[in-house]
């Protein structure tokens, strides 16, 4: 996160009137509700087995369906899947794309997601590994659920470890669609003691800044 926390605040949070358009329209809820879906899921109990302390985000963005390319909501699972591509090969995560490639890279993760080629047409099927951060751990037609804060090649219990659920709902009442990213971050090693999870304050600031960001950019990819 210390990468995350230079990059994000030279480059994508470059100006104020930048920023206050991303919190007007993506905003994002901390922590999660007490009786969201994701804390009695099998992902969850399977990965944090102790029920470690959680540093916890939930950003929403509603488009209008009438900005959406129709294409995307003839069939189920669509609007979902090109909405995950837009995320991990849009302008939102290339920094972070590039400084993995140049970290990671190699004949030991060839088989990965890299390129932003690669990234835009994935189908994103459980068993995924992107950048050697993040794995596919369940796809439906309305949430992609990836794991996250290590390499996919440490599958056990981790010290950083978390889960990531990208999502869309489509609204017919109100004529928007509704785009989803929760974030679950944790330790999944031992027990943690206390309620707070592993990222101080200002982390998780930067955190919600950095889903604002890729919630945006992600958008790009759906609209006319």
């Amino acid at each position: 996160m210390g990468f995350l926390r230079t990059t994000i605040l030279t480059g994508l949070l470059g100006t104020t009137g930048a920023a206050a358009y991303l919190a007007a329209k993506n905003p994002v809820i901390s922590p999660l509700a007490a009786t969201d879906a994701i804390w009695s899921s099998r992902l969850y109990k399977q990965h944090n087995p102790s029920r470690n302390p959680a540093t916890q985000d939930y950003s929403v963005k509603r488009i209008p369906l009438s900005k959406i390319r129709p294409e995307l909501l003839q069939k189920e699972g669509d609007l979902t899947l090109e909405f995950c591509r837009g995320l991990w090969s849009g302008w939102g995560y290339a920094i972070q794309r590039k400084y993995l490639d140049y970290k990671w890279r190699g004949p030991e993760t060839a088989n990965q997601l890299w390129t932003s080629q690669q990234l835009a047409t994935s189908n994103y099927d459980k068993g995924t590994f992107i950048t050697d951060h993040f794995e596919v751990l369940e796809k439906t037609p309305n949430a992609i659920t990836i794991r996250c804060g290590d390499s996919p090649r440490n599958q056990p219990l981790r010290g950083s470890d978390g889960l990531f659920i990208i999502s869309t709902k489509i609204d017919r009442e109100r004529e928007e669609v509704e785009l989803q990213l929760k974030s679950c971050l944790y330790s999944s090693q031992g027990t943690v003691s206390g309620v707070k999870g592993p990222m101080p304050p200002w982390m998780e600031e930067l955190h919600q800044w950095y889903v604002r960001i890729w919630s945006e950019t992600a958008s790009w990819k759906l609209l006319k």
